[in-house]
């Protein structure tokens, strides 16, 4: 082993984070070996999510389906409805079709190969990557943001990401061991979570303060560096939550395919990352007497969400193929994406205020 990867894994020993997915290293000496449905599960929910965000999700859905089996007879609005709030919808629709996948063709078994993990949805280069060295002892480079960053200061790479990724996964690949690959994946995103942060990094207690080219040459606060940023793009609409006299409220299902793609939502415009949509009351999903009720707004990855609020209440309770009614205080049931949520709250203020009192 490299002398970086001795002081990581001998640091990692002391001071790893307790996770509810992770298998320690002693528990590793005891004999117990990770749970690839738990790694897997993990590694998808941190996709773009941090580790404290992720932790209530991660111990909801080992309680409701402890096995990929399971998850795989759950159905898809199931799924959905459990996720609800944690962002990223396509991952809880992959997470499904991969369950139902490795179950019918593989036995209910995860493949202990990166290349036969890659085939399967949602499952990219870093989760295959993570889920072969943390799950089955497999030497593959595992590079997240935190292990860019370790790598970055570690040889003061002076390229730009993204352009320096193959040279960090380079380096990371010479650095993993061939002995405890995951507890070394594990202890490079350690050290990058609480040690090599972006920010004031502890660079005095870090093990490898003395093998950090960034720390000796420059400031590793420098790294790793970035291209400029565009500016994200403003994307206009309107939703219209209508609220009827035994206080449901009107609700349906967003197409398959897309941003949010099955998730429930009150009635928008054709909004897309692309193309605004309408802001007119004139497009409001029925014939009601919709009031403007300000406006909110949502950042999502590529582009900046503003959509107008129109209220209607008191409305018959009318029906479609695609929409149902439901209690405001039962809400919470439903697969609402956070900015349904949003303009679910700036017509009525009080409907989660509601929701945590009945429960």
């Amino acid at each position: 082993m490299q002398p970086i990867t001795v002081k990581l894994l001998r640091w990692y020993d002391s001071h790893h984070r307790i996770l509810p997915w992770r298998i320690s290293p002693r528990d590793r000496l005891a004999g117990i070996v990770p749970n690839p449905y738990r790694i897997w599960l993990s590694e998808i929910m941190l996709q773009q999510t941090t580790v404290e965000a992720v932790k209530p999700y991660f111990r909801t859905f080992v309680e409701k389906w402890p096995t990929v089996t399971a998850l795989a007879a759950a159905s898809q609005d199931d799924v959905l409805r459990a996720w609800a709030g944690l962002g990223y919808y396509s991952r809880a629709r992959n997470l499904k079709k991969c369950a139902d996948i490795v179950c019918a063709d593989f036995g209910g078994h995860f493949p202990a190969d990166t290349e036969r993990l890659k085939s399967l949805p949602g499952i990219g280069d870093y989760t295959a990557a993570a889920i072969a060295s943390i799950a089955f002892d497999l030497p593959s480079a595992v590079v997240d943001g935190n292990v860019e960053r370790v790598i970055t200061r570690i040889y003061a790479l002076t390229t730009p990401l993204p352009l320096a990724k193959p040279t960090i996964r380079t380096r990371m690949q010479a650095l993993t061991p061939n002995e405890r690959p995951g507890d070394f994946a594990q202890a490079m995103m350690d050290l990058g979570a609480t040690i090599c942060t972006p920010k004031r990094p502890a660079c005095v207690i870090c093990p490898l303060n003395d093998n950090c080219t960034a720390l000796q040459t420059a400031d590793p606060e420098l790294f790793p560096v970035k291209a400029a940023k565009k500016g994200k793009p403003i994307r206009l609409g309107a939703a219209y939550v209508a609220l009827s006299d035994n206080n449901e409220v009107y609700l349906r299902s967003r197409s398959e395919k897309g941003l949010l793609g099955s998730m429930t939502e009150v009635p928008t415009t054709q909004w897309t990352a692309r193309l605004d949509g309408s802001t007119d009351v004139d497009d409001a999903p029925f014939p009601a007497n919709w009031t403007p009720a300000g406006g909110i707004t949502h950042v999502f990855t590529h582009f900046e969400l503003r959509l107008k609020i129109y209220t209607a209440n008191g409305v018959h309770q009318q029906t479609s193929s695609d929409g149902w009614w439901v209690k405001v205080e039962k809400l919470a049931g439903e697969a609402l994406p956070t900015v349904m949520k949003k303009a679910i709250a700036a017509a009525i203020p009080d409907a989660f205020a509601k929701r945590r009192k009945v429960e």
